[in-house]
């Protein structure tokens, strides 16, 4: 096994961290208080490995690629008090069986709201606006085909834009893509959100918000109830103009049916920053169609979201560990 082992003098906690490049700022937190034992090989830890390291620890310190089960809960032993990923996303962690056995989880919310809302416009952008295909065609020579409708895609201005998930960063995009003159921003959501008012944004069923939108934003997270919630069904009832973005989970897609409608121009075209799985096979069909632009989840992919993120983690297991509220514990 690969570790770099960081010892504190301070303190008596054993941490794992399962990554050798989480943001520093987070790190040196933990080893005031900690000892601290970090994964060294640049790839995700194997699992079988996950399964040796954790034995004995007080905290993990986890990222959304880490599957923390039963199993990884076994071999960690009762001495394990918390685990903290740095991610909003927890549907890599089995929260229900660390409830049993009180282990306390700790996630990063409301941190990467603006960098995830900033991705999901550019992604938007791009694919709307054909950049990936216009970038390869000034490097290998198709400039030389240029005419006025050549790379033309649908503008911003005068139309309906979708909204499925109006929490945080749903309204984050709803206000960003407020600027661009639209003509109607709709949202899906469980209940109202009182936010809606203000940024202009209606309330509609999913039915009505597919059938009207040019544009529909996947900003819902991953649950029983939202997977595979875009499926056939969804996409053949969207325009076939429509542009389809999702920077939420690819779990909230059914991605066979949507190859499928891009294959069959049911849809227009669709930008991905989250797929299933991740990383996404290099022969995946999604790669090979020109209206697809597919990104690696980068998301919260910012300087000061990543520190943030890491602060934030680290902020949860010191707390935790030392018996005081947590300052974002899934309850």
């Amino acid at each position: 096994m690969y570790f770099l082992r960081n010892m504190s003098q301070s303190g008596n906690f054993k941490v794992f961290i399962t990554r050798p490049d989480m943001p520093e700022n987070g790190v040196t937190m933990l080893k005031k208080q900690c000892n601290v034992i970090a994964w060294k090989a640049p790839l995700p830890i194997p699992r079988a490995d996950l399964l040796k390291s954790v034995s004995g620890m007080n905290a993990i310190f986890v990222s959304m690629k880490d599957r923390i089960d039963k199993d990884v809960l076994d071999a960690a032993g009762t001495d394990l008090k918390v685990i903290a990923t740095i991610s909003v996303g927890y549907d890599h962690i089995d929260v229900a069986e660390c409830k049993k056995r009180g282990i306390k989880v700790g996630h990063t919310p409301g941190v990467l709201t603006d960098a995830t809302a900033e991705l999901t416009l550019a992604l938007l952008l791009s694919t709307s606006r054909r950049l990936p295909e216009a970038q390869l065609a000034a490097k290998t020579g198709g400039w030389a085909n240029w005419s006025l409708t050549w790379m033309t895609g649908p503008g911003l201005t005068g139309t309906t834009v979708g909204i499925v998930g109006f929490g945080r960063i749903g309204q984050a995009v709803a206000k960003r893509i407020k600027s661009f003159n639209t003509s109607q921003i709709l949202y899906f959501n469980r209940s109202d959100r009182p936010e809606a008012k203000e940024i202009g944004a209606i309330k509609v069923t999913f039915d009505e918000l597919l059938v009207k939108s040019d544009f529909v934003i996947c900003c819902v997270s991953l649950d029983p109830s939202t997977k595979e919630m875009f499926n056939k069904c969804a996409f053949e009832k969207m325009k076939k103009t429509a542009i389809f973005i999702n920077t939420s989970r690819g779990g909230t897609v059914d991605q066979d049916a949507l190859i499928e409608a891009l294959q069959n121009s049911t849809i227009r075209a669709a930008g991905l920053d989250v797929t299933t799985p991740e990383p996404l096979p290099l022969d995946n069909p999604l790669f090979k169609l020109k209206n697809c632009v597919v990104l690696p989840h980068i998301g919260s992919a910012t300087i000061e979201a990543t520190n943030t993120m890491a602060e934030l983690t680290a902020k949860n297991i010191l707390a935790a560990l030392n018996g005081t509220e947590m300052p974002a514990e899934l309850k």
